[in-house]
């Protein structure tokens, strides 16, 4: 199954996160980490964006999100 990658304008447009906010939910570990696409570009799974959103949206905890976060970075290596 192809995921599509979005870029950071998409993501903050299906988040409704501004980019500092997106990278400091990194920081804190309730965001994934961008996929490098080249030298300079990265980009999020779609999945990855939809399910983060769903989680929020039902209200999870950060513990919860964090626990989220981890499955979707691992199921990244899976998909090798």
């Amino acid at each position: 199954m192809v995921t599509p990658i979005l870029r950071l304008p998409a993501v903050k447009a299906d988040s409704g996160y501004s980019r500092s906010t997106i990278y400091l939910r990194i920081d804190q570990r309730l965001w994934t980490k961008p996929v490098k696409l080249g030298a300079r570009s990265v980009g999020w799974p779609a999945n990855e964006v939809a399910a983060l959103n769903a989680a929020r949206i039902a209200g999870k905890s950060n513990e919860e999100i964090r626990a989220l976060v981890e499955k979707l970075e691992a199921s990244r290596q899976l998909a090798i």
